[in-house]
């Protein structure tokens, strides 16, 4: 494929990383944010987000102008959307907020002209890439026959999202057949050692789904596990490290949650279309989001409901060594204790802001000294040197991920 005039529509965790391998392959490529201010400080040359080498990757080709950051929507042969699907509605029922994917295709739909390639990159419920190529189409007066469209969601690890961009295996797809081939052959110009795999336009969207909800699953029995063996008073550490000693167990380990864009908000996209055939992913979905408010209920025992002591919850990121805090179970966790009258602080050696969602966030050492009790919620780097965890299993402390005993 010839180098290809590309449109980036969101430049947040996943956007921006995809924009600069885009580049990186020799693609001119315009990225977009909604968001003035993420606009302002990209063109400035800082990235806004904590992930590795991308700050050099990103300056590399704003530098020789393969990357270009834009005020507004232009003309391209090809566009990506990414941006943001979070859930509204609160407790159980939880729906799939597609505003944000609905607003890009219409401002998408104002530059569209024939033959062009939309590609939806954010994870979304069944059918909704057939209802965006009918947004494309009503709102550009261009027929659905004329223009193509695919669904291709990005499946890559936080922390390691440039390698992932290029060596895990795509799935791309379309109900249109020539469009899957046309995406399919874009993203093979820089996905250098996976595969592209086509499909139908609703395999895709489910695909993504049932990927992180198989996850969300896994995590849920070891999670239940954990609070099934505080009943019993055993360590559910060595019981999971026992039972993977059989040949065909894999337990995960049990932690303070689920968190993230991904597994803590996916599975709800299913239970929305598919009610109650989706009851064991909805069953998942609770045990994993009780969990914060379950292990707050065992601080609290250990610390005898006095609301003089100060708690320190380290890690308030949702998983290791980055500062993304979305759906974050460190940050319901400290929420919930802050509500109940406790002076509760955060660290999270990732974010430069010094407070999330009314907490205060300290330092490890402040924290450290601060802090009568802790709870320990992730394992990140700046908390594993001997010194550190020597000073935190000398405090009273609740150990969510079993870090100590490592």
């Amino acid at each position: 494929m010839q180098s290809k005039e590309i449109t980036v529509v969101g430049l947040g965790y996943i956007g921006l990383p995809t924009a600069v391998v885009m580049a990186e392959a020799g693609h001119h490529v315009k990225g977009f944010d909604a968001k003035r201010e993420v606009r302002e400080n990209l063109k400035q040359g800082k990235v806004h987000i904590v992930e590795a080498h991308l700050q050099e990757a990103f300056t590399e080709v704003l530098g020789n102008g393969c990357l270009e950051i834009t005020d507004h929507i232009g003309m391209s042969d090809i566009y990506v959307i990414c941006v943001p699907t979070p859930f509204c509605g609160k407790e159980t029922e939880k729906t799939a907020d597609i505003s944000c994917v609905e607003a890009a295709a219409e401002a998408v739909a104002g530059v569209l002209k024939k033959g062009d390639l939309v590609i939806l990159e954010s994870t979304v419920p069944p059918c909704t890439t057939a209802g965006i190529a009918k947004i494309l189409s009503e709102k550009s007066g261009i027929s659905q026959k004329e223009f193509y469209t695919a669904h291709c969601p990005e499946r890559v690890l936080p922390g390691k999202i440039l390698y992932e961009l290029k060596h895990n295996d795509r799935i791309i797809g379309s109900a249109e057949p020539k469009a899957a081939e046309m995406a399919k052959e874009f993203y093979e110009t820089f996905v250098e050692e996976g595969c592209c795999y086509v499909c139908d336009d609703v395999t895709a969207e489910l695909c993504k789904l049932a990927e992180n909800t198989f996850r969300d699953i896994n995590i849920a029995y070891a999670n239940q596990l954990s609070v099934i063996c505080e009943r019993a008073e055993i360590d559910v550490f060595r019981l999971i490290e026992l039972a993977n000693k059989h040949p065909r167990v894999s337990i995960l380990a049990p932690g303070l949650g689920v968190g993230g864009h991904c597994l803590a908000v996916d599975p709800w996209f299913i239970v929305e279309k598919y009610g109650d055939d989706a009851s064991l992913i909805r069953t998942a979905r609770e045990i994993n989001e009780k969990k914060p408010i379950w292990v707050g209920k065992q601080v609290l025992k250990e610390i005898g409901y006095d609301r003089t002591k100060k708690i320190g919850i380290l890690g308030m990121a949702y998983k290791p060594d980055i500062d993304d805090m979305r759906e974050s179970p460190s940050v319901t966790l400290a929420r919930a204790l802050k509500s109940d009258g406790y002076q509760v602080f955060g660290c999270e050696p990732n974010s430069h802001s010094d407070m999330v969602s009314g907490i205060k966030l300290l330092s490890v050492e402040k924290l450290l000294d601060t802090c009568d009790y802790l709870v320990v919620a992730l394992a990140h780097e700046e908390f594993k040197s001997r010194e550190i965890r020597k000073k935190i299993a000398a405090r009273p402390h609740y150990d969510c991920i079993g870090f100590l005993r490592s």
